[in-house]
């Protein structure tokens, strides 16, 4: 994935999980959930959401490298 100059808003990044969110492990989901909150600092909120991005048009392997991502920024 390229880098991205744009900050995307915790509500970019909410809505984007709302978007996704069929398409990934429901605890991942929840995980992911959790996390997002007004303390999130904005790298956090960007990598996120570069994750979340297009993942429903990610193949199998592309969406278990970004699971093994999201789930080790949320712990």
């Amino acid at each position: 994935m390229g880098k991205c100059t744009i900050d995307h808003t915790l509500e970019d990044v909410k809505q984007k999980l709302v978007d996704q969110a069929p398409f990934m492990p429901e605890n991942l989901v929840g995980e992911v959930k959790g996390s997002l909150n007004k303390e999130a600092d904005q790298g956090f909120l960007n990598e996120v959401f570069h994750l979340l991005k297009k993942y429903d048009l990610a193949d199998e392997k592309e969406r278990e490298v970004r699971n093994e991502k999201l789930n080790r920024l949320v712990k």
